[in-house]
């Protein structure tokens, strides 16, 4: 990482690079004309990100004021993304030492701006009466303001986007109930906003007047109860419609035991977000778009913020989070540094195999799969698959393959579609026949250092409804006769394969 380019940019430190907004501000920044300077505990965490090597990382915290020092040594704004939430229960002192250290030096330093994205909180509610998470984003908020860098608050609901805590507490709870028996908080107004104008009102912060020092709400174009918000996120995603019946007996902290029973959002994170919701959280003003003006189109609609979630995150899914490949720029794709639970659930089967022979010899037998030379595992099973899936209105397996010994990306492979195909080294196939959700298979053909081959087998499926995780749990029992026969027979074909193309087809056992 480096901080090449023009010493007359101005330098931003992003605190919180590891979390959800900092990784995805930093090239919003860089693209905006920025030299940024990221602050993380674990620097090394950050060498998997698309802008690596765009931005210079340094270790420190937030709490280390000689860190800091170093940290904030001509830094001209400085983005304070970071809280104790789900660290345990003396977060909010955690919280309050933190922010003062980090204003101290700040003014120390002569930093020009502290830009810090807080919660929403509700018009009339003592501070008192808040949740302790909400309570203390106020306070930080406070802190800072008051440290004498002029200071930008920005005050957020609900953040709409994969990856954001709040956003994955809506998805796991719409996608795996049907019917659901919720606490009363379901009827708690909010304000949600997409991920994107969060980023972009974060990034035009940066070159805010000197005199502004003062808090500013942020919300989309919609005011939606919770209720609604699962209801529209069913729509968007294509769910039956889920019937909600709140239950006022549900306590702030049963609710968090509940929504920990049905999603994978850690307690730590899922009580404080709970609890936040007895609230109303609604913009009382819009005065940061007299500074940060919207886009032409204005912000983006709740239904609209939900699809690009829901797009990115299937697109990327597999090449990135999954598989540690590059990622795409966009703000609601996936990042190395997102939580495991992040990003919906993903199934995965994985078979791996020493090969004695090659990886020529490998490569040739996993290309030359399907159609006349079959699937190498339980026929009878493959066959059936097939019949059920042309029963109800699929592909089956009748498309075959275009050539019998080579494939390309996009051809159709009974069904299958060759999604990518790294020639002698990967092929992913994208299930096409009829799924309830999105599923995967790839084949990997890797060199030992003895020069034999290594098989990897994935697969994978991205249930689609409460419907998709039944499906999943239903065939698992097989896979280890139909993918643990692919693997074993697979490996099995290599060694008896020569690497060179022969004049007949490589034929499954």
């Amino acid at each position: 990482m480096n901080d090449d380019g023009p010493r007359d940019r101005p330098l931003c430190l992003v605190t919180g690079a590891t979390g959800y907004i900092g990784g995805r501000l930093v090239p919003e920044l860089l693209r905006s004309g920025y030299r940024v300077r990221c602050l993380a505990r674990s620097p090394g965490r950050l060498r998997d990100q698309p802008w690596a090597g765009e931005a210079e990382a340094v270790r420190g915290d937030v709490t280390d004021a000689a860190s800091l020092d170093a940290a904030l040594r001509g830094v001209d704004v400085a983005y304070y993304l970071v809280h104790a939430l789900g660290t345990g229960p003396d977060f909010e002192e955690t919280d309050r030492r933190a922010a003062r250290t980090f204003g101290e030096r700040a003014r120390a330093a002569g930093v020009r701006r502290i830009v810090y994205l807080g919660g929403l909180t509700p018009a009339g509610v003592p501070e008192a009466e808040l949740s302790p998470h909400l309570r203390s984003r106020a306070e930080v908020g406070r802190i800072l303001l008051a440290s004498g860098v002029p200071t930008t608050v920005l005050r957020a609901a609900v953040i709409i986007g994969s990856g954001s805590a709040s956003f994955e507490m809506l998805r796991y709870l719409t996608e795996r109930l049907p019917v659901m028996v919720t606490p009363r908080w379901v009827r708690t107004r909010i304000q949600p906003i997409a991920v994107r104008d969060v980023l972009r009102v974060l990034a035009g912060c940066a070159a805010l007047p000197d005199d502004v020092n003062r808090a500013f709400d942020l919300g989309g174009p919609e005011i939606l109860t919770y209720r609604e918000m699962m209801t529209r996120y069913a729509a968007v995603a294509g769910l039956p419609r889920r019937l909600v019946l709140p239950v006022p007996v549900l306590s702030p902290g049963l609710s968090s035991h509940w929504v920990g029973l049905i999603t994978p959002v850690p307690a730590g994170i899922a009580r404080p977000l709970t609890e936040s919701l007895r609230h109303e959280v609604v913009c009382r003003e819009n005065d940061i778009a007299r500074y940060v003006p919207d886009p032409p189109g204005g912000r983006i609609g709740f239904d609209r913020s939900v699809q690009l979630a829901l797009q990115r995150v299937r697109e990327a899914k597999v090449t990135t989070r999954w598989s540690n490949a590059s990622v795409p720029g966009v703000p609601s794709d996936p990042l190395p540094t997102d939580p495991d639970w992040a990003g919906g659930s993903l199934y995965t089967d994985r078979r791996e195999r020493a090969v004695d022979a090659s990886p020529e010899a490998l490569w040739r037998v996993i290309e030359g799969i399907g159609g006349e030379n079959g699937w190498y595992s339980f026929p009878l099973a493959w066959s059936l698959r097939g019949r059920l899936d042309r029963a109800v209105g699929g592909v089956g397996l009748r498309r075959g393959r275009r050539d019998a010994q080579r494939l390309r990306a996009g051809d159709s492979l009974d069904f299958w579609r060759v999604e990518e195909i790294e020639q002698g080294h990967l092929l992913r196939l994208r299930a096409e026949m009829r799924l309830p959700g999105l599923a995967w298979l790839e084949m990997y053909a890797e060199r030992e250092g003895d020069g034999r081959a290594r098989y990897r087998q994935r697969a994978l499926f991205h249930p689609h409804g409460l419907l998709g995780h039944a499906y999943w749990w239903s065939v698992a029992p097989f896979h280890a006769i139909v993918f643990g026969g692919m693997a074993r027979n697979i490996a099995r074909a290599a060694t008896r394969t020569p690497a060179a193309p022969a004049g007949e087809p490589v034929r499954s056992p």
